[in-house]
């Protein structure tokens, strides 16, 4: 759908974080004349009115017959479409579309789009192409769910455009109607479940990027159970971490037998982000790219925040924030990091029904010297892990909140070690986003939570 076919008809914006006010100023700008209805919570509602605009109703309240009435609801990604309400207006004749849907409606045919997705290391992933495009000269944007809408670059150019999509973003791409030009995912654990309504549904919305939306080039992660299952007769693949293409030996990447770049000194902690750099390898050479002159580049790679990122060491303690770790693989990925070393691990967030019995049998073998659980699901963390940790010799603990976790974990540690925040489990209910939680954690080491924050790299370069 392209925002000229909305003159005229009933709009609603639902949601006014970055999404919604990027909605917004993109309809306003192409529709000035264009009635619009903003639904939004009640604490929105007093920054939404400071727009000071004649033709902008607001409504707090949302109900199914409110939303019926609308023609077009653009919604923010993080409102779920399976809802009873939405499938109920959805049933009276209203579409739901999101801001990446309207961006891929106005300018997919023309751009060289080239989307990431995957349960863990997306970011990192498309921050690291990115990254290695303008190494190689080319004017690129980096945007999407990263932190930076694609409404707000509605009349921007680039050579490339890198797209982080979300699950809850790969169906709009689907839906726009419009092929991307190329598309990676680097794995599929289950996650966001309270939002998809089931594993499957999860599954299927992020594959949409592939099976729905039918990429003209597709780099998928051949070690990934769910991805090397897939099969695509519309696009043209290629895989990487499996022998014949890019993969790790070791520390080592090579492009079949060639051996190319030694990972152990790159910024990239992990051997999944490493792995997830073979990806970045062969999306290059997929594009036409020197990718074996151009791997050098990844040296000069600036990690992201909140993603295993050291904040320093305070009092003989080393504090890792890993806040944007939701899903029980992840917690497990950032412990193999720091295997070897004395490690207290922070677990638990918002309960979204994850199974943790995977985590819970690892930590028969590979426990850290602590595990400290917390948030709503942390009890639940707790009696699994209960038994095993009597078995297996580790220390369990429990705490209300991250402020006592940390304190207990601290005198766990007793002046050496790891701290580390890797919950599995969403910051919802106790913090606004994982951004909010990664911050307080880096206030309680003592480190400055603004100088943490920033993600290098997003716009166009």
């Amino acid at each position: 759908m392209r925002i000229s076919q909305l003159e005229g008809r009933h709009v609603a914006l639902w949601g006014w974080g970055r999404e919604g006010r990027a909605a917004y100023q993109a309809l306003r700008k192409r529709l000035p004349s264009q009635a619009l209805t903003i639904f939004c919570s009640s604490e929105e509602f007093d920054d939404a009115r400071k727009l000071a605009d004649p033709l902008l109703s607001f409504d707090t309240f949302v109900t199914a017959e409110r939303l019926a009435a609308f023609d077009v609801v653009v919604k923010s990604p993080g409102i779920s479409p399976y809802g009873e309400i939405v499938r109920i207006a959805a049933e009276r004749g209203t579409r739901f579309i999101g801001g990446t849907s309207l961006w891929f409606g106005e300018r997919g045919e023309n751009a060289r789009t080239l989307c990431v997705t995957g349960t863990k290391g997306k970011s990192t992933t498309s921050a690291l192409l990115a990254h290695m495009l303008r190494a190689a000269g080319r004017r690129t944007a980096l945007a999407g769910n990263i932190g930076l809408p694609m409404l707000d670059l509605l009349d921007a150019d680039a050579d490339e455009w890198v797209i982080e999509l979300s699950s809850y973003q790969t169906r709009d791409v689907a839906e726009s109607g419009v092929r991307p030009s190329f598309a990676l995912a680097t794995n599929i654990y289950p996650e966001h479940l309270d939002w998809h309504g089931s594993q499957q549904r999860y599954v299927d919305d992020k594959l949409s990027l592939f099976t729905q939306a039918r990429p003209t080039l597709a780099a998928l992660n051949a070690g990934d159970r769910v991805l090397s299952q897939l099969r695509l007769p519309d696009s043209r693949v290629r895989w990487f971490n499996f022998g014949g293409g890019w993969h790790l030996r070791g520390d080592i990447i090579h492009r079949g037998d060639v051996r190319v770049l030694d990972t152990r000194e790159l910024p990239l902690p992990g051997m999944h982000n490493r792995g997830n750099l073979c990806g970045v390898l062969l999306a290059l050479e997929m594009l036409g790219l020197d990718a074996i002159g151009l791997a050098h580049h990844a040296e000069s790679f600036q990690p992201l925040p909140n993603r295993l990122q050291t904040l320093g060491t305070h009092s003989g303690i080393t504090w890792i924030n890993d806040s944007i770790s939701t899903t029980p693989h992840a917690s497990l990925a950032a412990l193999d990091v720091f295997a070897g070393r004395k490690v207290a691990l922070l677990v638990g967030g918002h309960d979204r029904g994850l199974d943790w019995t995977e985590f819970a049998n690892a930590m028969r073998y590979r426990a850290p010297h602590v595990i400290v659980t917390m948030g709503a699901n942390g009890p639940r963390i707790h009696d699994l892990l209960e038994p095993i940790a009597r078995e297996a010799g580790f220390s369990l603990l429990s705490a209300h909140d991250l402020p006592q976790a940390t304190t207990l974990a601290s005198k766990a540690l007793a002046g050496e070690g790891v701290m580390l925040l890797s919950p599995g489990a969403p910051s919802f209910g106790a913090y606004k986003d994982y951004v909010a939680r990664g911050k307080h954690f880096a206030e309680l080491g003592g480190f400055d939570p603004e100088k943490i924050v920033a993600i290098s790299g997003l716009g166009i370069s």
